[in-house]
Protein backbone atom coordinates (compact mmCIF):
# COMPACT_ATOMS: atom_id res chain seq x y z
CA UNK A 1 0.00 0.00 0.00
CA UNK A 2 1.38 3.36 -0.60
CA UNK A 3 0.98 6.20 1.47
CA UNK A 4 0.34 9.58 0.58
CA UNK A 5 -0.27 13.37 2.37
CA UNK A 6 -2.48 15.24 0.05
CA UNK A 7 -1.07 18.97 -0.29
CA UNK A 8 -1.82 20.74 2.80
CA UNK A 9 -4.56 23.11 1.95
CA UNK A 10 -5.78 26.26 2.97
CA UNK A 11 -9.57 26.45 2.91
CA UNK A 12 -10.16 22.59 3.12
CA UNK A 13 -13.82 21.17 3.20
CA UNK A 14 -14.43 25.17 4.38
CA UNK A 15 -16.14 26.58 1.05
CA UNK A 16 -14.73 30.28 1.32
CA UNK A 17 -11.80 31.30 -1.02
CA UNK A 18 -9.79 31.75 1.57
CA UNK A 19 -5.78 33.11 0.18
CA UNK A 20 -4.05 32.02 3.01
CA UNK A 21 -3.22 32.69 6.67
CA UNK A 22 -4.66 35.73 7.54
CA UNK A 23 -7.73 34.84 5.45
CA UNK A 24 -8.10 32.38 7.77
CA UNK A 25 -7.20 33.84 11.00
CA UNK A 26 -10.12 36.26 9.79
CA UNK A 27 -12.74 34.15 8.75
CA UNK A 28 -12.52 31.23 10.98
CA UNK A 29 -12.44 33.28 14.25
CA UNK A 30 -9.00 33.51 15.21
CA UNK A 31 -8.69 37.16 14.91
CA UNK A 32 -12.33 37.34 16.84
CA UNK A 33 -11.13 35.42 20.16
CA UNK A 34 -7.48 36.69 19.92
CA UNK A 35 -8.89 40.33 19.69
CA UNK A 36 -11.40 40.34 22.61
CA UNK A 37 -8.77 41.47 24.75
CA UNK A 38 -8.68 44.57 22.67
CA UNK A 39 -11.71 44.79 21.91
CA UNK A 40 -11.68 44.83 18.45
CA UNK A 41 -10.70 41.66 16.06
CA UNK A 42 -6.72 41.42 15.82
CA UNK A 43 -4.26 38.66 14.05
CA UNK A 44 -1.77 36.69 16.04
CA UNK A 45 1.66 37.86 15.92
CA UNK A 46 2.42 34.11 14.01
CA UNK A 47 1.33 32.34 11.58
CA UNK A 48 -0.84 30.22 14.10
CA UNK A 49 -3.19 28.12 11.71
CA UNK A 50 -0.11 27.18 9.26
CA UNK A 51 1.79 26.39 12.76
CA UNK A 52 -0.90 23.80 13.88
CA UNK A 53 -2.15 22.20 10.39
CA UNK A 54 2.05 21.59 9.65
CA UNK A 55 1.62 19.19 12.81
CA UNK A 56 -1.78 18.26 11.91
CA UNK A 57 -0.50 16.63 8.35
CA UNK A 58 2.60 15.10 10.10
CA UNK A 59 0.44 13.47 12.81
CA UNK A 60 -1.84 12.60 10.15
CA UNK A 61 0.92 10.70 8.04
CA UNK A 62 2.07 8.98 11.90
CA UNK A 63 -1.31 7.94 11.79
CA UNK A 64 -1.19 6.33 8.16
CA UNK A 65 1.80 4.81 8.74
CA UNK A 66 0.27 2.92 11.69
CA UNK A 67 -3.07 1.80 9.78
CA UNK A 68 -0.71 0.41 7.26
CA UNK A 69 1.08 -1.65 9.92
CA UNK A 70 -2.43 -2.61 11.14
CA UNK A 71 -3.91 -3.66 7.91
CA UNK A 72 -6.57 -0.87 7.71
CA UNK A 73 -7.01 -0.06 3.98
CA UNK A 74 -6.23 3.76 4.11
CA UNK A 75 -3.76 5.59 2.04
CA UNK A 76 -3.95 9.06 2.11
CA UNK A 77 -5.36 11.90 4.16
CA UNK A 78 -5.73 15.54 4.00
CA UNK A 79 -5.85 18.58 6.65
CA UNK A 80 -5.90 22.91 5.91
CA UNK A 81 -5.50 25.59 7.73
CA UNK A 82 -9.38 26.26 8.20
CA UNK A 83 -9.40 22.77 9.80
CA UNK A 84 -6.60 23.73 12.03
CA UNK A 85 -7.93 26.99 12.73
CA UNK A 86 -11.61 25.86 13.94
CA UNK A 87 -9.52 23.05 16.23
CA UNK A 88 -7.51 26.12 17.54
CA UNK A 89 -11.39 27.65 18.61
CA UNK A 90 -13.41 24.82 19.37
CA UNK A 91 -14.10 25.79 22.78
CA UNK A 92 -15.25 29.22 22.31
CA UNK A 93 -17.56 28.01 19.44
CA UNK A 94 -19.00 25.54 21.93
CA UNK A 95 -19.19 28.09 24.18
CA UNK A 96 -21.26 30.92 21.62
CA UNK A 97 -23.79 28.15 20.86
CA UNK A 98 -24.57 26.83 24.42
CA UNK A 99 -27.60 26.87 25.72
CA UNK A 100 -27.08 29.60 28.36
CA UNK A 101 -26.65 32.86 27.31
CA UNK A 102 -23.49 34.59 25.62
CA UNK A 103 -20.85 35.86 28.35
CA UNK A 104 -19.85 39.42 28.07
CA UNK A 105 -16.65 39.55 26.92
CA UNK A 106 -15.30 43.02 27.86
CA UNK A 107 -11.60 43.85 26.35
CA UNK A 108 -9.19 44.23 29.04
CA UNK A 109 -6.16 41.76 30.57
CA UNK A 110 -2.81 40.60 31.37
CA UNK A 111 0.51 40.86 30.94
CA UNK A 112 1.29 42.62 33.88
CA UNK A 113 3.69 45.93 34.07
CA UNK A 114 6.03 46.72 37.06
CA UNK A 115 6.76 50.17 37.94
CA UNK A 116 10.07 49.87 35.77
CA UNK A 117 8.10 48.99 32.75
CA UNK A 118 8.42 45.09 33.14
CA UNK A 119 6.12 42.93 31.89
CA UNK A 120 5.11 39.91 33.61
CA UNK A 121 2.23 37.21 33.81
CA UNK A 122 1.28 35.42 37.27
CA UNK A 123 -0.80 32.64 37.69
CA UNK A 124 -2.83 31.17 40.66
CA UNK A 125 -5.40 28.10 40.64
CA UNK A 126 -6.13 28.76 44.54
CA UNK A 127 -8.52 31.86 45.75
CA UNK A 128 -6.79 31.93 48.86
CA UNK A 129 -2.98 32.91 46.92
CA UNK A 130 -4.75 35.10 44.86
CA UNK A 131 -6.29 37.06 47.93
CA UNK A 132 -3.15 36.72 49.85
CA UNK A 133 -1.33 38.33 46.88
CA UNK A 134 -3.29 41.59 46.35
CA UNK A 135 -3.94 42.03 49.85
CA UNK A 136 -0.10 42.77 50.31
CA UNK A 137 -0.44 45.73 47.82
CA UNK A 138 -3.73 46.69 50.00
CA UNK A 139 -5.68 46.29 46.40
CA UNK A 140 -9.23 47.34 46.68
CA UNK A 141 -11.39 44.40 48.39
CA UNK A 142 -14.18 44.46 46.24
CA UNK A 143 -11.55 44.60 42.98
CA UNK A 144 -9.85 41.79 44.43
CA UNK A 145 -13.11 39.48 44.71
CA UNK A 146 -14.41 40.58 41.09
CA UNK A 147 -11.15 39.91 39.35
CA UNK A 148 -11.17 36.36 40.61
CA UNK A 149 -13.12 34.58 38.14
CA UNK A 150 -12.58 36.49 34.95
CA UNK A 151 -9.20 36.12 36.01
CA UNK A 152 -9.65 31.89 36.87
CA UNK A 153 -11.98 31.76 33.36
CA UNK A 154 -9.42 33.98 31.05
CA UNK A 155 -8.03 30.75 29.36
CA UNK A 156 -11.61 29.78 28.37
CA UNK A 157 -13.15 33.62 27.41
CA UNK A 158 -9.75 34.58 25.91
CA UNK A 159 -10.47 37.96 27.84
CA UNK A 160 -9.73 39.19 31.49
CA UNK A 161 -10.67 42.74 32.41
CA UNK A 162 -9.58 43.77 35.74
CA UNK A 163 -10.39 47.23 36.71
CA UNK A 164 -7.67 48.79 39.02
CA UNK A 165 -5.59 45.78 39.58
CA UNK A 166 -3.00 46.10 37.17
CA UNK A 167 -2.48 49.73 37.75
CA UNK A 168 -1.66 49.13 41.49
CA UNK A 169 1.31 46.41 40.75
CA UNK A 170 2.13 49.66 37.76
CA UNK A 171 2.99 51.17 41.07
CA UNK A 172 5.52 48.76 42.65
CA UNK A 173 9.29 47.88 41.53
CA UNK A 174 10.25 44.36 40.03
CA UNK A 175 11.84 43.37 43.32
CA UNK A 176 9.17 43.80 45.65
CA UNK A 177 6.44 42.42 43.52
CA UNK A 178 8.89 39.52 43.03
CA UNK A 179 9.14 39.13 46.62
CA UNK A 180 5.26 39.10 47.30
CA UNK A 181 4.54 36.90 44.96
CA UNK A 182 6.53 34.44 46.21
CA UNK A 183 5.66 35.03 50.05
CA UNK A 184 1.89 34.64 48.68
CA UNK A 185 2.59 31.52 46.69
CA UNK A 186 1.45 33.18 43.20
CA UNK A 187 3.57 32.18 40.42
CA UNK A 188 5.00 34.83 38.61
CA UNK A 189 7.26 34.65 35.24
CA UNK A 190 8.57 37.54 33.13
CA UNK A 191 7.72 37.62 29.54
CA UNK A 192 10.80 36.93 27.64
CA UNK A 193 11.93 38.48 24.43
CA UNK A 194 14.55 35.46 23.88
CA UNK A 195 12.03 33.01 22.17
CA UNK A 196 12.75 29.80 23.10
CA UNK A 197 14.09 27.35 20.27
CA UNK A 198 15.48 23.52 19.61
CA UNK A 199 13.69 21.68 21.92
CA UNK A 200 12.46 18.66 20.64
CA UNK A 201 8.25 18.78 20.66
CA UNK A 202 7.99 15.27 22.78
CA UNK A 203 10.46 12.38 23.42
CA UNK A 204 10.26 8.97 23.02
CA UNK A 205 11.89 5.90 24.95
CA UNK A 206 11.47 2.30 26.01
CA UNK A 207 10.58 -0.50 23.19
CA UNK A 208 6.95 -2.33 23.04
CA UNK A 209 6.82 -6.13 21.83
CA UNK A 210 4.52 -4.70 19.70
CA UNK A 211 1.47 -6.68 21.21
CA UNK A 212 -1.02 -3.86 21.09
CA UNK A 213 -2.72 -4.50 17.14
CA UNK A 214 -6.31 -3.73 18.69
CA UNK A 215 -8.32 -5.61 16.06
CA UNK A 216 -9.84 -2.61 13.69
CA UNK A 217 -14.13 -2.14 14.05
CA UNK A 218 -13.81 1.19 11.71
CA UNK A 219 -11.96 2.34 9.10
CA UNK A 220 -9.84 4.69 10.94
CA UNK A 221 -6.22 4.04 12.13
CA UNK A 222 -6.69 3.83 15.68
CA UNK A 223 -9.82 1.60 15.57
CA UNK A 224 -9.84 -1.16 17.96
CA UNK A 225 -6.45 0.91 20.65
CA UNK A 226 -8.07 1.78 23.66
CA UNK A 227 -6.60 4.93 25.62
CA UNK A 228 -6.95 5.28 29.48
CA UNK A 229 -6.69 9.16 30.09
CA UNK A 230 -6.55 11.05 33.54
CA UNK A 231 -6.03 15.15 32.58
CA UNK A 232 -7.38 18.24 33.62
CA UNK A 233 -7.55 21.49 31.49
CA UNK A 234 -7.21 21.27 28.06
CA UNK A 235 -3.62 20.23 26.67
CA UNK A 236 -4.41 16.86 27.88
CA UNK A 237 -7.93 16.21 27.31
CA UNK A 238 -7.35 17.74 23.92
CA UNK A 239 -4.82 15.13 23.30
CA UNK A 240 -7.14 12.88 24.06
CA UNK A 241 -9.86 14.10 21.97
CA UNK A 242 -7.75 13.73 18.98
CA UNK A 243 -7.10 10.02 19.57
CA UNK A 244 -10.95 9.64 19.67
CA UNK A 245 -11.21 10.93 16.08
CA UNK A 246 -8.60 9.01 14.60
CA UNK A 247 -10.51 5.87 16.15
CA UNK A 248 -9.35 5.09 19.87
CA UNK A 249 -11.68 4.44 22.25
CA UNK A 250 -11.20 6.94 25.31
CA UNK A 251 -11.67 5.84 28.50
CA UNK A 252 -11.19 8.94 31.29
CA UNK A 253 -10.76 8.73 34.98
CA UNK A 254 -12.62 11.41 36.76
CA UNK A 255 -12.85 11.99 40.48
CA UNK A 256 -15.47 10.94 42.41
CA UNK A 257 -18.09 13.30 40.91
CA UNK A 258 -17.16 14.14 37.94
CA UNK A 259 -14.25 16.37 37.01
CA UNK A 260 -15.25 19.94 38.28
CA UNK A 261 -14.99 21.40 34.72
CA UNK A 262 -17.92 19.62 33.40
CA UNK A 263 -20.40 22.24 35.36
CA UNK A 264 -18.49 25.54 34.19
CA UNK A 265 -20.88 27.56 32.58
CA UNK A 266 -22.23 27.87 29.73
CA UNK A 267 -23.73 24.99 29.43
CA UNK A 268 -24.78 22.58 26.65
CA UNK A 269 -27.51 20.59 27.77
CA UNK A 270 -25.98 18.93 31.25
CA UNK A 271 -22.44 19.44 30.83
CA UNK A 272 -20.36 22.72 30.42
CA UNK A 273 -19.95 23.25 26.83
CA UNK A 274 -16.22 23.84 26.70
CA UNK A 275 -15.67 20.99 28.26
CA UNK A 276 -18.26 18.71 26.44
CA UNK A 277 -15.87 20.85 23.25
CA UNK A 278 -12.93 18.44 24.33
CA UNK A 279 -14.40 15.29 26.04
CA UNK A 280 -17.62 14.36 23.77
CA UNK A 281 -17.61 10.47 22.80
CA UNK A 282 -15.25 9.63 25.62
CA UNK A 283 -16.23 7.48 27.94
CA UNK A 284 -16.03 7.93 31.94
CA UNK A 285 -15.40 6.07 34.92
CA UNK A 286 -14.79 7.98 38.50
CA UNK A 287 -11.99 6.84 40.61
CA UNK A 288 -10.51 8.46 44.14
CA UNK A 289 -6.59 8.37 42.79
CA UNK A 290 -5.44 9.39 46.13
CA UNK A 291 -7.01 6.08 47.67
CA UNK A 292 -5.29 2.81 47.60
CA UNK A 293 -8.03 1.17 45.86
CA UNK A 294 -8.91 3.60 43.46
CA UNK A 295 -5.26 3.31 42.06
CA UNK A 296 -5.79 -0.64 41.87
CA UNK A 297 -8.89 -0.07 39.92
CA UNK A 298 -6.92 1.93 37.66
CA UNK A 299 -4.53 -0.46 37.12
CA UNK A 300 -6.76 -3.06 36.68
CA UNK A 301 -8.35 -0.80 33.26
CA UNK A 302 -4.55 -0.18 32.22
CA UNK A 303 -4.45 -4.23 31.87
CA UNK A 304 -6.77 -3.30 28.42
CA UNK A 305 -5.50 -0.19 27.46
CA UNK A 306 -2.83 0.21 24.90
CA UNK A 307 -2.00 3.95 25.99
CA UNK A 308 -2.02 5.52 29.19
CA UNK A 309 -2.64 9.55 29.27
CA UNK A 310 -1.86 12.03 32.28
CA UNK A 311 -1.10 15.51 32.53
CA UNK A 312 -0.75 15.54 36.35
CA UNK A 313 1.70 17.89 38.20
CA UNK A 314 5.07 16.76 39.49
CA UNK A 315 5.46 14.26 41.44
CA UNK A 316 1.85 12.80 41.56
CA UNK A 317 3.32 9.42 39.79
CA UNK A 318 5.88 8.90 42.37
CA UNK A 319 3.13 9.81 44.99
CA UNK A 320 0.39 7.84 43.97
CA UNK A 321 3.01 4.77 42.44
CA UNK A 322 1.23 5.30 38.40
CA UNK A 323 4.77 5.20 37.22
CA UNK A 324 5.96 3.88 33.93
CA UNK A 325 7.05 0.59 35.96
CA UNK A 326 3.84 0.54 37.92
CA UNK A 327 1.70 0.81 34.62
CA UNK A 328 4.25 -1.59 32.64
CA UNK A 329 3.73 -4.37 35.56
CA UNK A 330 -0.01 -4.14 34.54
CA UNK A 331 0.44 -3.84 30.91
CA UNK A 332 3.42 -4.49 29.64
CA UNK A 333 4.44 -2.68 26.40
CA UNK A 334 1.52 0.21 27.10
CA UNK A 335 2.61 3.42 26.00
CA UNK A 336 2.78 5.82 29.04
CA UNK A 337 2.29 9.59 27.93
CA UNK A 338 2.79 12.57 30.21
CA UNK A 339 1.61 15.97 28.74
CA UNK A 340 3.54 18.12 31.60
CA UNK A 341 4.26 22.29 31.57
CA UNK A 342 7.37 22.65 31.48
CA UNK A 343 8.73 19.04 31.14
CA UNK A 344 12.43 18.27 32.96
CA UNK A 345 13.50 22.28 31.57
CA UNK A 346 13.06 23.83 34.66
CA UNK A 347 13.90 21.16 37.39
CA UNK A 348 11.70 19.16 39.64
CA UNK A 349 10.07 21.67 41.44
CA UNK A 350 8.91 24.21 38.51
CA UNK A 351 6.10 27.18 38.79
CA UNK A 352 2.69 26.26 37.70
CA UNK A 353 2.60 25.49 33.96
CA UNK A 354 -0.07 26.98 32.57
CA UNK A 355 -0.72 28.50 28.99
CA UNK A 356 -0.19 31.99 29.84
CA UNK A 357 2.95 31.75 31.69
CA UNK A 358 4.35 29.47 29.43
CA UNK A 359 4.04 31.69 26.93
CA UNK A 360 5.49 34.51 28.94
CA UNK A 361 8.64 32.11 29.63
CA UNK A 362 8.64 31.34 26.37
CA UNK A 363 8.69 34.23 24.47
CA UNK A 364 5.61 32.93 22.09
CA UNK A 365 3.75 36.18 21.08
CA UNK A 366 1.26 37.08 23.78
CA UNK A 367 -2.76 35.73 23.51
CA UNK A 368 -5.51 35.19 26.36
CA UNK A 369 -6.19 32.39 23.98
CA UNK A 370 -4.73 29.07 24.71
CA UNK A 371 -3.03 28.91 21.86
CA UNK A 372 -0.33 27.04 23.64
CA UNK A 373 -2.40 24.56 25.14
CA UNK A 374 -4.32 23.51 21.70
CA UNK A 375 -1.07 23.41 20.18
CA UNK A 376 0.48 21.50 23.13
CA UNK A 377 -2.62 18.80 23.02
CA UNK A 378 -1.60 18.26 18.84
CA UNK A 379 2.21 17.59 19.91
CA UNK A 380 1.83 15.41 22.62
CA UNK A 381 -1.36 13.82 20.46
CA UNK A 382 1.36 13.40 17.92
CA UNK A 383 4.09 11.98 19.96
CA UNK A 384 1.79 9.20 21.28
CA UNK A 385 1.03 7.83 17.76
CA UNK A 386 4.89 8.29 17.01
CA UNK A 387 5.25 5.57 19.67
CA UNK A 388 2.33 3.37 18.48
CA UNK A 389 4.08 3.30 15.18
CA UNK A 390 7.53 2.67 16.65
CA UNK A 391 6.96 0.70 19.23
CA UNK A 392 8.40 2.88 22.24
CA UNK A 393 6.39 2.85 25.43
CA UNK A 394 7.00 6.63 27.19
CA UNK A 395 6.53 9.41 25.39
CA UNK A 396 7.17 13.01 27.43
CA UNK A 397 5.86 16.34 25.72
CA UNK A 398 4.97 20.06 27.61
CA UNK A 399 3.45 23.27 26.81
CA UNK A 400 7.32 24.63 26.74
CA UNK A 401 8.49 22.01 24.19
CA UNK A 402 5.43 22.91 22.20
CA UNK A 403 6.27 26.56 22.23
CA UNK A 404 9.42 25.99 21.15
CA UNK A 405 8.22 24.27 18.23
CA UNK A 406 6.12 26.99 17.46
CA UNK A 407 8.81 29.60 17.67
CA UNK A 408 10.90 28.03 15.30
CA UNK A 409 8.47 29.04 12.75
CA UNK A 410 9.00 32.23 11.45
CA UNK A 411 7.55 35.71 12.94
CA UNK A 412 4.79 37.55 10.82
CA UNK A 413 6.57 40.42 9.20
CA UNK A 414 3.95 41.57 7.52
CA UNK A 415 -0.07 41.28 6.73
CA UNK A 416 -1.49 40.18 3.22
CA UNK A 417 -4.46 42.43 2.60
CA UNK A 418 -8.00 40.42 3.44
CA UNK A 419 -10.04 39.22 0.67
CA UNK A 420 -12.75 37.81 3.00
CA UNK A 421 -14.95 39.42 5.97
CA UNK A 422 -13.51 39.12 9.21
CA UNK A 423 -15.96 37.28 11.83
CA UNK A 424 -16.66 38.67 14.37
CA UNK A 425 -19.47 36.61 16.03
CA UNK A 426 -18.84 32.79 16.23
CA UNK A 427 -22.70 31.95 16.61
CA UNK A 428 -22.83 33.69 13.14
CA UNK A 429 -19.98 30.96 11.74
CA UNK A 430 -21.67 28.15 13.20
CA UNK A 431 -25.08 29.56 11.54
CA UNK A 432 -22.64 29.90 8.25
CA UNK A 433 -23.97 26.92 5.57
CA UNK A 434 -20.01 27.03 3.83
CA UNK A 435 -18.74 25.77 7.45
CA UNK A 436 -21.31 23.12 7.07
CA UNK A 437 -19.09 20.41 6.37
CA UNK A 438 -16.88 20.71 9.46
CA UNK A 439 -19.16 21.31 12.20
CA UNK A 440 -21.83 19.18 13.88
CA UNK A 441 -23.85 19.60 16.34
CA UNK A 442 -25.07 18.09 19.68
CA UNK A 443 -26.31 20.39 21.91
CA UNK A 444 -23.89 23.45 21.03
CA UNK A 445 -21.83 23.37 17.47
CA UNK A 446 -18.72 21.50 17.51
CA UNK A 447 -15.77 20.93 15.32
CA UNK A 448 -15.72 17.81 13.56
CA UNK A 449 -12.36 15.95 12.64
CA UNK A 450 -9.39 17.86 10.92
CA UNK A 451 -8.34 15.28 8.97
CA UNK A 452 -10.25 13.20 6.17
CA UNK A 453 -9.19 10.06 5.38
CA UNK A 454 -9.46 8.14 2.08
CA UNK A 455 -8.85 4.03 1.45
Amino acid sequence: MTLSLDVVSVAGPVDLPLAGEQDVQAACGIMHVHGRRFGRPTPLGLDYASIVAAELAELGVQALTLAQARGIPLHSVSTSLAQAALLAVGQYLAAATADDPVEPHSPGGPPFHSAEGIAFEIEALDPSVWQRFWAAFGADDHAVSRGWRPFLHRFATATCPLPLLAEVLAAHPMAWITDVAGSAGMTLVRVSDQPVEHLPAFVLSGASDGHRRGRPVELLPLSGLVVLESCRRVQGPLAGHLLRLLGATVLRIEPPGGDPSRWVPPMAGDTSARFHALNRGKDVVEIDLGTPGGREEALDLATTADVFLHNWAPGKAEQWSLRPDDLARARPGIVYAHASGWGAELGPNPPLGTDFVVQAHSGVPSSLMTIVDVFGGVVSAHGIVAALTRGATRVNSSLLSAASRMNAWPRRRCAEPLTVPVCDDLTALAADPRFARVLVRDDCVLVSSPWEFTS
